[in-house]
């Protein structure tokens, strides 16, 4: 009886890993066609910064001076999702002292709080009534940006093709676990832009054509709105890709439940575009794009239940040897043989959940904790419970408050 168990287990973890495979394999082998940056334009399109906030009472002001020392001019819509502190009073406080430090400064304020992504939905609406025919570069009020990376982003349009660029995230204060995670999905995005587009972008810094885009794309009631975008201008016909040699700087949460959080409520998100998006996955006029929709599929829908099952399909084989005591001869190997890739597995994943870094397990358990965290994201989506509206992580705000090392 133990034979079965183990075969099933063997089929789950290769159906749920040999994609990731596959996948690592193909985006080292893009990477190396690289991206050519645009020779410089006579004429670019206009900026317009676009900065959703909610609470930023204690880093708005120093948003702001980040802004103002961009080496370009631009203007500014600030779209405030009815803050309960001085934040609109201090961003107001802020421009009467500093009337020429954007072309232009609108600030919409929000009856009551929606959600980031309603935020942006109507902050992008107010644009196209305006017809806005520029470039729309998407900042958090806890992200700060170097002074040359509006212009940097801005460059890439001279090439007619570019939809949306993001930018890297360089975050401080990271535990291990999060900046192996990190490094994996920008080595991801790199390959996929350099063979055509990746889906997903930073929000914390990106920029796109407003006419790549339409307000009524987004879906409200989920969060991931830089996904949302970064894949709707590639189904419109431009191509979204990652600029690594631009970056903002940000704050990690603190703690590690702080962190998990965070994963949970992006991987619904991305969970949800993606099944939005289902009918793009075989379409072949999208060419690679598809390709790659496809496996993020696998990576984010498929891949969390399938290691689950195989993980649930291990127990039951030590139940039965429980019961019925150890196998001898082959199927004594087998089962010693899969004993010891389940203990690297468990060893793995739980020195990830501890942040805790270990060479050659590190990459593993960072798959593992991410497995855990889009299942428990599949777990609130089937009890009902969207988690596009979340408390802050205060303590970032409060660390980013007091550092004088960032931008």
């Amino acid at each position: 009886m133990v034979w079965i168990p183990a075969l099933i287990e063997v089929g789950l973890g290769l159906a749920a890993f040999a994609p990731f495979l596959v996948h690592r394999i193909s985006v080292g082998r893009w990477r190396k066609q690289g991206l050519e940056y645009p020779s410089a334009a006579t004429q670019l399109p206009p900026v317009t910064v676009l900065l959703p906030v909610w609470n930023e009472a204690l880093i708005i002001e120093k948003k702001l001076d980040n802004l103002a020392a961009q080496n370009m001019r631009f203007s500014l819509l600030v779209i405030d999702s009815a803050s309960t502190d001085s934040t609109v009073s201090l961003l107001n406080s802020w421009l009467k002292k500093h009337p020429e430090a954007f072309e232009a400064t609108t600030v919409l304020k929000m009856e009551e709080r929606l959600g980031k992504t309603e935020a942006v939905r109507q902050a992008l609406a107010s644009l196209e009534e305006q017809e806005f025919q520029g470039l729309i570069c998407m900042t958090d009020a806890d992200a700060l940006i170097p002074q040359n990376t509006l212009s940097r982003l801005q460059g890439w349009f001279a090439d007619p093709t570019i939809g949306a660029v993001g930018a890297r995230a360089l975050r401080h204060q990271a535990l291990s676990a999060e900046r192996t995670h990190r490094s994996m999905f920008e080595m991801l995005r790199e390959g996929e832009s350099a063979r055509d587009s990746t889906p997903f972008l930073e929000g914390s810094c990106m920029m796109w054509r407003q006419k790549a885009f339409s307000s009524h794309q987004l879906n409200v009631h989920s969060n991931a709105d830089d996904a949302q975008i970064a894949t709707g201008v590639r189904l419109n016909g431009l191509r979204s890709i990652h600029d690594s040699d631009v970056h903002f700087e940000d704050i990690a949460p603190t703690s590690l439940e702080g962190q998990r959080r965070q994963k949970i409520r992006r991987g619904q998100g991305l969970q949800r575009l993606l099944v939005s998006h289902r009918k793009s996955w075989f379409d072949r006029r999208l060419g690679t794009f598809a390709g790659i929709l496809r496996r993020e599929a696998h990576f984010h829908l498929f891949a969390p239940v399938l290691f689950a099952a195989a993980g649930c399909t291990a127990i039951l084989r030590w139940s039965i040897i429980g019961l019925a005591g150890m196998p001898n001869g082959e199927l004594a190997v087998l089962h010693g043989s899969l004993a010891l890739v389940e203990l690297g597995c468990l060893t793995a994943w739980l020195l990830s959940r501890q942040g805790m870094r270990i060479p050659l397990l590190s990459t593993l358990g960072t798959l593992f904790s991410g497995m855990e965290h889009l299942l428990i994201a599949h777990w609130h989506s089937l009890r009902g419970r969207s988690l596009h509206m979340w408390d802050q992580h205060s303590d970032t705000r409060i660390a980013l408050a007091e550092s004088e090392d960032l931008n």
